[in-house]
């Protein structure tokens, strides 16, 4: 009976909480026709599951972005593409998307979250671009509807959380790869936020997981430096935030200091905050150590920038 009991409040939730999560926004397919670089197969599905500290979902075969959108008394123009993370195995929907969408929108930024493909060889034909062609047309979509929506084209962002913060720096460093037919609409963002960052494809600090599922289990060394986001720094890549733990035992922090060290090579705008605790995966509130002032110190960086308002 206990069980029976178990499976029906589970049955329950299923059905009702993602309404309650997704409440006063606006969700839409990503893409309008044709999802580019897919293999259609018939019953695939997504798979949402609940755990204690949010949802995650897993095979993505349909990309939505969901927009949360300010107050127009607090609105600054700015928007921010948000990436979960999840090893590009899962997304953290919750509290590494939804959340931080809303702490967004407090501040005057409309956010987008999105829920992008997971590489997988089963559902796309080139799963290590899958993701980033998902990113790149998230970003050419919010700039696309800039009117639409009171956006300035020119005060888009990205951030991502782990792997998602790999996607993130991949959309900053990537952006001039033409891994679909586009419109030509520029998918280049205007800043970049990026939260415990899965960064280099090198061994000798990737999260492994991660390069396994986005590379396959023995890529090519040229893939690797493409994909391996402190090499592919230019001038060009848009001024970067970026927070990550000492103690962080699953993307080990030297993953954000080569890249915070090549974007000053580069004389690209950033700003590094290294916390002495937080471990990994933490999200928008922190684990009550130092890093949960993170969004306290992002909110400076980007009132400062005029990207955001501060709240209290």
């Amino acid at each position: 009976m206990k069980y029976l009991f178990v499976f029906a409040l589970t049955t329950i939730l299923v059905s009702i909480f993602p309404r309650i999560v997704l409440s006063q926004s606006e969700q839409f397919d990503l893409w309008k026709d044709t999802i580019p670089g897919a293999i259609q197969i018939s019953g695939a599905h997504e798979d949402t599951l609940f755990m204690e500290n949010g949802i995650r979902i897993k095979n993505v075969v349909l990309p939505t972005l969901t927009g949360y959108f300010p107050d127009t008394a607090l609105a600054t123009g700015a928007a921010i593409v948000i990436c979960p993370g999840g090893g590009y195995e899962r997304l953290a929907i919750s509290h590494e998307g939804y959340d931080v969408g809303k702490w967004f929108a407090l501040r005057g930024v409309a956010a987008f979250v999105l829920k992008y493909r997971l590489p997988a060889d089963s559902i796309m034909h080139n799963k290590s671009v899958g993701p980033l062609m998902d990113a790149q047309e998230a970003i050419r979509t919010v700039r696309r509807n800039a009117s639409r929506w009171h956006i300035n084209p020119h005060l888009i962002g990205v951030m991502g959380f782990s792997a998602g913060g790999h996607l993130a720096a991949t959309a900053s460093t990537l952006y001039a790869d033409s891994v679909y037919a586009s419109d030509g609409q520029s998918a280049r963002p205007d800043f970049a936020v990026l939260a415990y960052p899965v960064i280099s494809m090198n061994d000798s600090i990737t999260h492994k997981k991660s390069k396994l599922n986005l590379l396959g289990s023995n890529p090519a060394s040229n893939i690797v430096a493409h994909y391996s986001a402190e090499l592919q720094i230019t001038p060009r890549t848009p001024p970067t935030y970026i927070i990550h733990s000492s103690d962080d035992t699953s993307v080990p922090v030297e993953n954000t200091l080569r890249y915070y060290k090549a974007l000053r090579l580069h004389a690209v705008d950033a700003e590094m905050h290294i916390y002495k605790t937080g471990g990994h995966g933490y999200g928008l509130v922190g684990k009550g150590g130092e890093e949960s002032n993170w969004t306290n110190d992002l909110q400076k960086w980007l009132v400062a920038r005029k990207i955001a308002v501060p709240v209290q």
